[in-house]
């Protein structure tokens, strides 16, 4: 439970991969995103956090702005960007590996036609 005059907030952000860190808060009534992120001291550990072209951040994995107000009881998240387009990179794997021997295509019955 909060206290009744503040709120409990959890921030989660994975600097790297395999990296995470957390931790709870507890602010005031009316607190925004920007408000958290200051209050936690990840700014001076992790200055990218400041700039919002770099790292997105969102309630509960939905994106939202810093100037949202929290309300209790929220996770605040943090999101590095992708290196790498997912579909790009399936892409150039496939085409790698090549078109016989990937996915559906790597093992067939003797005598069956591609891709069956």
């Amino acid at each position: 439970m909060a206290p009744a005059d503040g709120m409990k907030i959890t921030l989660v952000y994975a600097p790297a991969a395999r990296e995470l860190l957390e931790c709870e808060l507890e602010l005031p009534q009316g607190s925004t995103l920007a408000d958290a992120l200051q209050r936690s001291g990840w700014l001076l550990q992790h200055p990218e956090l400041g700039s919002d072209a770099a790292i997105c951040c969102g309630i509960w994995g939905r994106k939202a702005a810093r100037e949202t107000a929290l309300r209790d009881a929220d996770r605040v998240e943090f999101w590095r960007g992708l290196r790498v387009d997912p579909k790009v990179a399936r892409r150039e794997r496939f085409r790698s590996q090549g078109a016989k021997t990937a996915g559906l295509f790597a093992q067939r019955r003797p005598g069956a036609k591609w891709g069956y």
